[in-house]
């Protein structure tokens, strides 16, 4: 599959800040990305870049095989920032209108889109309330829409669940799927890494400017994991010793393994096979969480390092 976006070696530097050093990587056509990394990693950096609100002191975007031309591809794309960039005092329906306008539509054709979307989100009753008027969920909804409504290529979602409650957040996280499913390609930016691992098939994780992680959710995981598994025994044995592995935590009939170094699964299951019965037994994946605490947290810890030894 070809890419919709592909970043090569950019640099943004902000006095002696590296909000952005180095950093590469492509986005596949209809995918859903994630991008990840702690408060001041460089994601808002690369997001403004992307859109063309900043430009890189180095390095080069190329958008749907082409380089990326901030006047002439701002209407295939559509941003969702964290800070809200809604006019207070104007109406809904009529911010709506204006936005879309904004972005290359004739006055009929975002009127058709418009009342499609405030149907489809069930905000038609909406349209003459002024955004002041709405709640934090109301208006992410609002923003979601105007976002969405001109049909671009790249979507740019920064932390879009942010205030909604369950049934709205499901809601916009079906819209989501649909979009990618219809040939969207969607940037998706946010803290809440199980929502990371429901909706991205590809994820990058930045921090401190520099891209400390690149793959698909399942291959990260993969790479990750600690060759640990849960097994559910219908008797736990009073004794249990193996060189094959080792028991790090029993609840009830529930044991946790880490299986030693040479050893494999099967191994596990044959000692238990000759014990007891096993109901069940499951190989135990890293979260997303769990990954990205562990890597910013080290890459914290190697920079201060560092910085110790030059001084």
């Amino acid at each position: 599959m070809s890419s919709i976006l592909q970043l090569n070696n950019l640099k943004k530097h902000y006095a002696t800040q590296k909000a952005v050093d180095d950093i590469s990587f492509s986005i596949e056509k209809g995918s859903i990305f994630g991008l990840l990394g702690p408060n001041g990693a460089g994601k808002t950096t690369l997001l403004r870049m992307i859109t063309g609100i900043f430009f890189p002191d180095s390095g080069e975007i190329i958008f749907d095989g082409k380089p990326y031309n901030a006047l002439e591809d701002v209407t295939k794309i559509g941003y969702m920032p964290e800070e809200r960039g809604l006019y207070k005092k104007m109406k809904i329906g009529e911010q709506a209108l204006y936005l879309a306008q904004l972005k290359g539509l004739s006055k009929a054709e975002a009127m058709e889109k418009i009342k499609f979307w405030f149907k489809r989100l069930e905000m038609e009753s909406w349209w003459n309330k002024k955004v002041e008027d709405l709640s934090k969920g109301m208006s992410q909804k609002l923003q979601f829409v105007t976002t969405v409504l001109h049909e671009p290529k790249l979507i740019i979602l920064d932390e879009p669940f942010s205030g909604l409650d369950p049934l709205n957040a499901n809601l916009i996280k079906d819209e989501i799927f649909g979009l990618a499913q219809r040939g969207a390609t969607v940037i998706f930016s946010t803290h809440r890494m199980e929502q990371v691992e429901e909706i991205c098939d590809h994820i990058v994780l930045v921090n401190l400017g520099k891209k400390i992680l690149d793959g698909s959710v399942t291959e990260v995981k993969q790479q990750f994991k600690e060759n640990k598994f849960s097994i559910r025994l219908k008797e736990v044995p009073a004794q249990i010793s193996s060189d094959a592995f080792e028991v790090v935590e029993q609840k009830n009939q529930e044991l946790i393994v880490k299986i030693n170094e040479g050893k494999g699964s099967n191994d596990v299951l044959q000692y238990f096979i000759q014990q007891t019965s096993i109901e069940s037994f499951n190989e135990i994946l890293p979260s997303l969480n769990e990954i990205f605490i562990d890597l910013v947290e080290g890459t914290a810890a190697t920079t201060r390092a560092f910085q110790n030894v030059s001084n």
